[in-house]
């Protein structure tokens, strides 16, 4: 088919001429002195052809009818004979076609014999492009004549053939141009829709629904090659477990479109969704060949890329905004966990924001006791794990102590790997787990699940990581000051309490109880055992006594170091009677048990809510006149303080 070119540069002849002139100028076709070119040669037989019958036709009643009439081009091929039916033998045929390609290549009319040659001239150079051929009849008169005006109405006929297929050279070259006009316009405006997108969902249906409106009868699908979870049917996920005969996993690959065409006159099209950074997927469409041009394949390679570029964008926006988000939710935990130094407190708030951050339906925090080697339930939503006791070879949290990294599990259920209590007797499926990390030693493990299989992503699994390293700091930071608090409040030889540390016990009890106890105990002639066994003995006799007192009392109870050999014993809720039989236990044990054997004085001193006045101080007065009045009577003996 013939290009044409039409130029818009130029101006028209309405805006070169006056309002008078463009009445009375005729229209002028552009097109009007079109001639035959080089790229019309395969048009020309069919052109003649045509234009010859419609001339037979037109000239029904011309005396040239009642003879042969021949067109051939300037070859001296055949076209057309106006009675093809009619008998005639090859070489007459023959001799008509020589006699045109010599009118033609001498440019006139020809007369040999019975036979008359007109050749027909282009427009523009007057050379021949076909000759008209008439049986010579010898009746007509001016025979030649008639056959060139003949040649001349079949000239005119041909290039008004040949015009229309101008015409409709043009009209296909404006549809055309109308097309891609269009189609230009639909992409631009479905790559200003998809960058305008900053949401992987929003990416994805402005592909689809833009694909499916260019091309309504198509089949359209996208296979994804990340995990997406996306409602539309449509978005798929893309398996390359057969990539040399699938034909969607070979275009992502390959990274370029693959057309596949089936027998039932079906076209298979994969063009590969790809951005900067990599391909992320496969766009599918299936429909009737005739429906889908080469030009539309090139369309929607561009398409493709721009919504891989779009996709890439919005996965790095979303990326960008979650990496936000944990970095507030680090922040905000770790403030939060900071403001407690209480390890009970830190574990349930922990567990509960881990619960609410990863929606989960079970979360436990375990904590290793160093002086057992097990871990320890320290805070639990599932009510029968609370203050249970593993062993650090046990289920998950052993393979987290073993391994001191964290582990995902997608479906217990599928892959038990180890035996799990809170996995089996909660149902659950899913698993990511993070130990606690204190320098470089494991002191607790996280174990969060959920009871659906693959629930936890990559992303979660990464954020506990980072979470917990952010709890093992809290709980390090809790434990140094228990320790250090633990210190502070201890007698460092007897392991009992300070002094201070009684008395803010003591006046802690005595705002909230009725009554309570005070025992005084003093070793009888200490300074005579360090005199004659030395200072060391001394202090094992101190420890030993200690140690009986801590084996007399309750856990309640609050023994402290006193000063010096004289310890002390409070018992809250407790009166003088039972007193005084806790403080006999204490005499009678030192007594026997000790080694040398040395003997103890105690004094006894009550308080109840009807006392006049309540308060420590008075409560170690009557107990200290008490003592002095046990050494006074002998020693080795109990008073109770008036």
């Amino acid at each position: 088919m013939r290009k044409i070119f039409v130029r818009t540069d130029q101006p028209t002849l309405d805006e070169t001429l006056s309002g008078d002139e463009q009445a009375l100028q005729q229209p002028s076709l552009w097109f009007a002195n079109e001639d035959i070119c080089e790229e019309d040669e395969t048009l020309l037989p069919g052109l003649l052809r045509e234009s010859f019958q419609e001339w037979l036709i037109a000239s029904a009643q011309s005396p040239l009818a009642e003879g042969r009439l021949i067109i051939s081009d300037i070859h001296g091929h055949l076209i057309a004979v106006s009675d093809p039916e009619a008998p005639e033998s090859q070489t007459a045929y023959k001799d008509y076609c020589g006699l045109a390609q010599e009118a033609c290549i001498e440019g006139k009319t020809l007369i040999r014999g019975d036979k008359l040659a007109v050749p027909l001239r282009k427009k523009k150079d007057n050379s021949c492009f076909a000759a008209l051929i008439a049986q010579r009849l010898s009746h007509i008169e001016g025979h030649a004549a008639l056959l060139e005006a003949a040649a001349m109405h079949m000239r005119v006929l041909f290039f008004c053939h040949l015009e229309r297929v101008f015409v409709r050279n043009l009209l296909i070259q404006q549809q055309s141009s109308e097309k891609d006009a269009v189609r230009r316009d639909t992409l631009f405006q479905t790559a200003k829709r998809l960058h305008d997108q900053n949401d992987v969902t929003s990416v994805l249906n402005v592909l689809l629904i833009d694909v499916e409106n260019l091309y309504p009868h198509a089949e359209v699908d996208l296979y994804l090659s990340q995990d997406h979870v996306n409602g539309d049917r449509r978005v798929k996920p893309l398996l390359l477990r057969h990539s040399a005969a699938d034909l969607y996993a070979q275009a992502f690959l390959e990274g370029r479109q693959v057309v596949e065409y089936e027998d039932d006159d079906q076209l298979k099209l994969a063009i590969p969704m790809s951005g900067k950074q990599a391909v992320y997927g496969v766009l599918s469409i299936s429909m009737r060949k005739e429906l889908m041009e080469d030009s539309d394949i090139g369309a929607l390679v561009m398409l493709c890329d721009t919504a891989g570029s779009a996709f890439e964008n919005a996965k790095l926006f979303e990326q960008s905004n979650l990496l936000i988000g944990e970095l507030q939710l680090i922040n905000e935990l770790t403030k939060r966990l900071n403001k407690s130094l209480r390890l009970n407190e830190i574990f349930q708030f922990a567990m509960s924001e881990l619960l609410h951050i990863f929606k989960a339906d079970y979360c436990s925090l375990l904590q290793l006791n160093k002086e057992t080697n097990h871990f320890q339930v320290m805070a639990s939503n599932w009510p029968l794990a609370a203050n249970e006791i593993y062993s650090t070879a046990y289920g998950f949290c052993g393979m987290v102590f073993d391994t001191k990294e964290p582990l995902i599990i997608s479906d217990y259920q599928c892959t038990p790997v180890v035996s799990s209590k809170l996995m089996d007797e909660t149902h659950s499926r899913s698993l990511i787990a993070a130990p606690i990390m204190a320098n470089t030693d494991v002191v607790g493990v996280i174990m969060v699940t959920h009871k659906n299989p693959n629930y936890f992503s990559y992303d979660n699994y990464k954020l506990l990581q980072v979470l917990s390293t952010h709890i093992g700091l809290a709980v390090t930071n809790a434990s140094l000051h228990a320790e250090v608090r633990r210190m502070v409040i201890t007698d460092n030889l007897t392991g009992l309490h300070a002094r201070h540390y009684l008395n803010e016990r003591i006046q802690a009890r005595q705002r909230k109880d009725k009554c309570g106890s005070l025992v005084l105990v003093d070793i009888d002639h200490f300074k005579k055992v360090n005199d004659t066994f030395g200072h060391q003995i001394g202090d094992r006799i101190l420890i030993r006594v200690s140690e009986v007192i801590r084996s007399c009392i309750r856990d309640s109870d609050i023994a402290a170091r006193w000063g010096g050999e004289e310890l002390a014993v409070y018992l809250p809720q407790i009166r003088s009677e039972q007193a005084h039989q806790i403080a006999e236990r204490i005499r009678s044990r030192v007594e026997m048990m000790t080694e040398p054997s040395v003997t103890v004085s105690c004094g006894l001193s009550e308080w109840t809510f009807e006392d006049e006045k309540i308060s420590v101080e008075s409560l170690f007065y009557r107990a200290d006149m008490a003592l002095y009045e046990a050494k006074n009577n002998g020693r080795n003996r109990i008073f109770i303080g008036a």
